[in-house]
Parts: C-alpha cells; structure tokens; sequence
C-alpha cells in the first residue's frame, strides 16, 4: 500500500463566525521530510484584539446557557469529531509528524475528551454550607455556586495538537466561559479544522476562536491582554516562568513538561513492563510531557531488562509517517533531532554507552538507549523530548527513590512491584503529581486529574478537574 498523495490547504483563522486572513502567510510542512502540506495566516496585533473582543461576546453567550446545553454542545462536538475522525488523523500526521496510529488513537482519545467535558457540564455543582455549624450561623443558610471566569486563553504544543488543545476548550467550554486559542504555530490545523467543528456543532459566535502566530508575538500580545480571565498554557517552563511573571493576580494553569522515570523492582512483571517500556519511550520519537526518559532497573533483573529492551528498540520501524506499517516517524523539526544528537553525544564524551540508536538523518534520530550515564547529563536530568531512554541500575528501592525524586520536573512517575505496602510507601514518597503502580508513567486517561509539581507547572487537567480551574467559586448566604 503506497503513501496517499498530500493536496496542500489554506486554513484562516476563527474569530467569531467570520474566517480572516491576513497579509503575512505562513507555510506548514509535514516535519518528516518537507513536503508542504498548508498555508496559514500569522495574526497581527488588531487581529488578536478583534478575537478578544469576539471572545468577550461568546463568553455571555456560553454563561447565559444551561448546563444541559452546555453539555450537548459538547456532545455535538464529539458526535462531528467521530464522524470526521479520518479527516482530524489525516491533519494531525502532517502538521505534527507522528505516523498515522497514532495519530487515530489521539483522535480517539479526544472524543473521550469532549464526552468528559461534556460530562463535566452537567455534573458541575456546588455544596450547601452548614453554616449553624458555627455559633453565630443560627437562621443562616448558605450555598455555594460555581460562575465562569469569561475569557480563558488557551495556549497549546505541537505534540498533542487536537487533544491536549481540547483538554482546554472542552472545559471551557463546560465551565460556561469563551476561548481564545493560539495553537503552536508548527501544527495550527487540526485547532482550525476544530474551529468549522465547532460553528457546525452550534457553538455561539466568539465562544471559539482560533488565531494563528508565533508564541513570541501572538501568544505574547494574549498573555499580556487583561481582558483575559485565565491563561492556560502547555509548554517549556522558560515560556511558563514568563507567563506566571505576567498575569500578576489573573488565573493561570500550566503544564511544562518532564523527564518521567519508572522504577522495577525485582518481582516486576517483566513480560507485560518490557513492550511498555518502549512503547512509553519511543512514542511520538519521545515527544510526550510523560514519556519514559529514566528507566531505574533492579541489579537482579537489569542484565535480562536491558538486553530485552534495546532488542525492543532495535525492532521498531521508523519511515514515513503516512505509512501503516510506521513505528516511528520524524521529530518536529530538524532543530529538535539536532539538540537530541548533541545531548547524546554529550553524554557518550563522558563515559555514558550507547547501546542502540541515536543517528540523526534530518529531524529523524534513531530510538537510543544508554547506560552508565553521569547523573547531571541532560540526557538524565532535563527533558529530552526525542526518542532517547537511559538505563540506570540500583540495589537499594530507596536510592531509586532519592534518585527520581533529585528530578527538577515531577509529573508522573512509576512504580512496579506486585508488593502493595512496597508501592504505596514509594507512591507516598515520590514527589509527584501522579504515581503509576505496576505500568508506565506515560500512562494516562483523559478524564483523570493531570498535573505536576516543581518545574512540571501548576494546576490540574482533566476536564472535571480542569472545570474547576475554570470556574469562580461564589457564595450564597441568607437569613431565614
């Protein structure tokens, strides 16, 4: 089966129900060898005023619906997404590289998105206060409500383009408010293909809007915009420090990243952690915020792991991303396999072994592995975000622990053992935002809480959870 031929588009942007394009064009190509896929508009600075403005409107509008119909706009939104799911997978590959599974499965996973906002909507609730709980509350009654914010700008990566951009705007747009999205300007078009989604789901004027650019003006100029209730923003934590610095008293959810570890013990099952241990390193040619980046191997098992693991390394089938038979594509840019390369190389000038992998071939870098690496290597201690894994060998569960704790990032890490009191003392102990017992720390489900501590951000995704981020919470008190 030959690579289906690739017909280069025009997407505008969104602002309100009218699609706008400006004079300075900006060309998309697939990151795997060039080819160009689309042409998109950089927004200027009246441009991102207009979609605030039409953002101010949407967001009465989406207030001044019901939960209910809240929720079935999101339903709408998922039931269109279902429909079109080839067409969003088709985008996805090119924009941002991955190969086409994986490309079908965020599709997928983003219709679990949306019915969970969907979910969000009809479930958001308050509590009543039990105010003659206290001596002065007698004849008092109270309740809480949950109100919008209004504007809420969402600021998104290449990697998950399609569903971590609606790990945004589904609760949102569940919480009642309106979004103003600026998608990396690297993979812009499944968010503008998601724009026609949403007008054709029924979405008021200005409750969505999509406008193109670069982080350094685009996203800047929204960051800066006190129309703007909250900002929340997927990226490098250098963007994150800036935006936290800006936004003063403003609402602010961030998610900066990792270098996510999983520890085996030696009564791990090996048989089922071997394949996930590659599948969690390599996915994406390692461009996840939870990919596996320190694998932490028992001394009793490391020899059999390691072995098991590079020939794991060595099978994937890295090509073109349009073709079925594709583990592994290209990384985003041919800066990024750059940046790998040197890191490796880096590393093996210090002693570290590469025992597979890592030749570059433009913005290809081969799946590598290493061992015997210097603990203050970045290839160990910063975010690697390319197909790069490191061994690492230990006697003792607590130097594991010390070591994946020494991390500046602390997203989600793993801990397997079929020893429950073992795991739960680990699970207490790692300072994370999430423990995976027994599997990967690139596991995830779309309606859990996802989040992190340190330099991974702040604030709490998932869309029930994200709802909350997105909402004020308000106070109701009378006398009977």
């Amino acid at each position: 089966m030959g690579i289906p031929a690739i017909k280069k588009q025009n997407f505008p942007m969104l602002i309100g129900n009218d699609w706008v394009q400006t004079p300075r064009i900006r060309p998309i190509s697939l990151p795997y060898d060039g080819t160009p896929v689309a042409e998109v508009y950089d927004a200027d600075a009246a441009t991102v005023d207009r979609a605030v403005v039409a953002a101010q409107k949407g967001a009465k509008a989406m207030a001044a619906l019901t939960q209910y119909e809240r929720s079935e706009l999101l339903q709408r939104m998922k039931d269109l997404l279902e429909r079109d799911a080839e067409d969003f997978a088709r985008l996805v590959t090119l924009e941002a590289g991955k190969t086409i599974r994986e490309a079908r499965g965020e599709v997928a996973r983003s219709q679990q998105t949306i019915a969970a906002s969907a979910d969000a909507a009809r479930h958001l609730q308050g509590e009543v206060v039990p105010m003659e709980a206290a001596p002065t509350g007698r004849g008092r009654w109270a309740i809480t409500v949950r109100e919008p914010l209004g504007v809420i700008a969402a600021i998104t990566p290449f990697n998950f383009p399609l569903n971590l951009a609606l790990h945004k705007i589904g609760p949102a747009l569940a919480a009642g408010n309106s979004v103003v999205h600026k998608p990396s300007e690297n993979t812009p078009l499944s968010a503008l293909r998601l724009a026609r989604l949403a007008i054709e789901a029924g979405a008021p004027a200005g409750a969505y809007n999509v406008v193109t650019g670069t982080g350094e003006e685009t996203g800047r100029q929204i960051v800066n915009d006190p129309r703007i209730a909250m900002i929340t923003f997927t990226g490098s934590p250098e963007v994150g420090r800036e935006i936290r610095a800006a936004t003063g008293l403003r609402r602010v959810t961030l998610e900066m990243g990792s270098n996510s570890s999983v520890i085996l013990e030696p009564d791990c099952d090996l048989d089922f952690l071997l394949p996930r241990c590659v599948l969690a390193g390599y996915a994406l040619a390692g461009q996840v915020c939870i990919s596996l980046q320190n694998i932490y191997v028992h001394e009793s098992i490391a020899e059999d792991f390691t072995g098991r693991f590079v020939a794991g390394a060595r099978a994937l089938k890295v090509g073109h991303p349009l073709e079925e038979t594709t583990d592994m594509a290209s990384l985003i840019n041919e800066a990024a396999a750059e940046r790998v390369e040197s890191w490796i190389k880096h590393a093996v000038s210090r002693g570290a072994r590469l025992l597979t992998g890592g030749t570059r071939r433009g913005a290809i870098v081969e799946p590598a592995a290493l061992t015997d690496v210097p603990a203050d290597e970045d290839v160990c201690c910063k975010e690697a975000f390319g197909p790069l894994v490191v061994l690492h060998r230990y006697s003792r569960l607590e130097d594991a622990i010390e070591a994946v704790n020494a991390s500046q990032y602390g997203l989600q890490a793993g801990i397997c053992t079929p020893d429950i009191g073992r795991a739960f003392e680990s699970a207490r102990k790692l300072h994370v935002g999430g423990v995976i017992v027994n599997d990967v720390p690139a596991f995830r489900v779309d309606l859990m809480p996802y989040g992190g501590t340190k330099l991974s951000g702040m604030g709490r995704e998932g869309p029930r959870y994200a709802v909350e981020e997105m909402t004020e919470l308000k106070l109701i008190c009378w006398r009977g």
